[in-house]
């Protein structure tokens, strides 16, 4: 069986989809028997705020796998928003964070809490998360 994994993220800027194309091409490259939903291609961002918000409910919901890009000195709105709508669904959460920042409220945290608890692993950098992504799905 193959896996469907939404590629969870910001999206607004060059930086910030130069490193979408690149996770997803990453990891189409080196998994096999997966599919990539990615929400920057799924819907024009010209189209209507409901239609994008609809769209990427759909997305999420046929999924059973997300990988969440948590760069930033606090993880995009949108993608927490996203990985707690996936977590309450019972689903996997990988997270790929290659900022050395410190983005939580312990000395020891990468991300929110809230973040980091949701995740089944955090990668620090693209083969670490294909191995974590090998792992979950074994």
């Amino acid at each position: 069986m193959g896996h469907k994994i939404y590629l969870s993220g910001p999206l607004f800027s060059r930086g910030e989809i130069a490193w979408g194309e690149k996770v997803k091409s990453f990891l189409e490259d080196r998994l096999e028997n997966i599919e990539i939903i990615w929400p920057h291609e799924i819907i024009p961002c010209s189209a209507q705020p409901l239609q994008i918000f609809q769209a990427n409910l759909q997305a999420l919901s046929e999924c059973d796998t997300m990988v969440a890009m948590l760069d930033g000195p606090q993880v995009d709105d949108g993608t927490a928003w996203e990985v707690g709508y996936f977590f309450m669904q019972g689903k996997k959460i990988l997270g790929i964070r290659t900022d050395f920042r410190r983005a939580g409220e312990m000395d020891n945290s990468r991300v929110n809490l809230m973040i980091e608890c949701s995740c089944q692993a955090i990668a620090s950098s693209l083969e670490e998360l294909a191995s974590d992504l090998k792992e979950a799905f074994n």
